[in-house]
């Protein structure tokens, strides 16, 4: 039972083949909500009207681009405190010999209790995410339209034990009760433009549409705890590698920005068509223990499955208040609806932030913001950043919830971290 301790080290190899989570932003842009920030590139990724924003209007610019990232990794957790004295205890219950029936049946209660709380609160997942250098690129036109051209790599993996009751076979205890990873990479590519299509004295409106093509690896698997013909490591892996599925699909964004002087307002619809992909299945044909467990706990659907991922369409709506340099920005944006990513996780991000960028290369500027996921996890993150050199950006986020480590030490439940470097506004 000790392969409990090996599950976060596996899914952290599986996905550290490629990068940036589904329905979580990246780079600086987890800091300052989905409202368009002039000064911050990153958040050009949000609204597909916000590309136009991006080039200095005052200027005779016509490019603004990415260098390198941002590359981001995110850690998130369930309640693994005393994981491994648990899973101990769980071994010692399941490896005994019992004289009777009476006895193995003390040790069920006390073996199914145990199984019950780690397959409710023990799971790791992790992200990690990164732009293909020099992207986005933006390119705005004579007429002030603004073409833009982005690509990325994203990778999520989610592992978690699903707790099946332990039974008595002769004198014996054995259960269906396994180890469940899901792991899922995209890369991306994106074609967008956006132009300002009404203007008076008091703003313009600008809108703005996106195509994301998505090549999408998806991978499934399940190791079983009675299963003891392999590691659990090479078992998930190997599974993961072998049964992964790919296929390609085009997701169409639209948005819309009202600037004025000192505020804006934006809405954007992501994936309106709801493209559908391929979607792995669980290994029920070979012939381990693991894929037996595997076919019983989906006939008992404990364990379900569907051959289609959907990309779901999410609404989303920003606000902004600024200073008329843009130096200073209080930024807001609301997910109006739930979607799941790939894993099967729900996402519903509400967010704000206040900004500061100022047009020093020695002076940095700094963000802080703070953003909660209302469904799924319903995880909250105090998040943190920094810009040195009008280029290097550094932003972190940390849970507000905290579980504790195998040492009894409080921890936070996740974290994230990126890094870029992109050019200047």
């Amino acid at each position: 039972m000790n392969k409990l301790i090996f599950l976060p080290c596996c899914l952290l190899s599986a996905a550290a083949i490629s990068a940036t989570p589904v329905y979580q932003p990246i780079g600086s842009a987890f800091t300052l909500s989905s409202a368009p920030n002039q000064r911050a590139l990153s958040t050009s990724l949000s609204n597909p009207a916000a590309p136009y924003l991006m080039i200095n209007q005052q200027e005779d610019d016509s490019f603004r681009f990415g260098i390198l990232g941002p590359v981001s990794i995110g850690v998130e957790m369930g309640d693994v405190s005393d994981l491994v004295d648990q899973t101990d205890k769980l071994e010692d219950l399941v490896d005994a010999s019992y004289s009777s029936v009476a006895s193995a049946q003390v040790a069920l209660d006390q073996a199914n209790a145990i199984i019950n709380d780690i397959g409710e609160t023990a799971y790791v997942k992790t992200s990690l995410g990164m732009q293909i250098p020099f992207m986005p690129v933006i390119y705005k036109t004579s007429d002030k339209g603004a073409f833009m051209l982005d690509a990325s790599l994203s990778a999520v993996a989610l592992g978690n034990v699903l707790s099946d009751e332990i039974r008595i076979v002769g004198t014996d205890l054995t259960t269906d009760s396994s180890f469940i990873a899901r792991t899922a990479t995209d890369l991306q590519v994106g074609f967008g433009y956006s132009q300002s299509v009404w203007e008076n004295s008091n703003g313009m409106l600008v809108a703005g549409a996106k195509a994301n093509v998505h090549q999408l690896s998806v991978g499934r698997a399940v190791a079983s705890l009675s299963d003891d013909s392999s590691e659990v490591s090479d078992a998930i892996s190997d599974s993961l590698s072998d049964d992964a599925v790919s296929s390609s699909g085009v997701g169409i964004d639209i948005g819309a920005v009202w600037v004025s002087n000192n505020y804006q307002v934006g809405i954007t619809l992501a994936n309106i068509n709801e493209p559908e992909f391929d979607n792995a299945l669980f290994n029920t044909s070979c012939l381990s223990e693991s894929c037996a467990a595997a076919a019983r706990l989906i006939a008992s659907g404990m364990l379900k499955e569907t051959d289609k991922y959907i990309m779901e369409m999410q609404t989303t709506a920003d606000f902004a208040v600024s200073t008329e340099d843009k130096k200073v920005t209080l930024g807001v944006s609301y997910d109006v609806n739930d979607v799941k990513d790939v894993v099967g996780d729900d996402y519903q991000w509400a967010a704000m932030s206040v900004s500061y960028f100022g047009d020093s290369n020695i002076i940095p500027g700094i963000r802080g913001g703070y953003r909660k996921n209302m469904a799924g996890t319903e995880l909250d993150y105090a998040s943190f950043g920094v810009t040195l050199f009008k280029r290097f950006n550094v932003d972190l986020a940390v849970a507000l919830d905290k579980v504790k480590d195998e040492d009894g030490d409080e921890i936070p439940r996740g974290g994230f971290l990126a890094l870029s470097y992109d050019s200047a506004f």
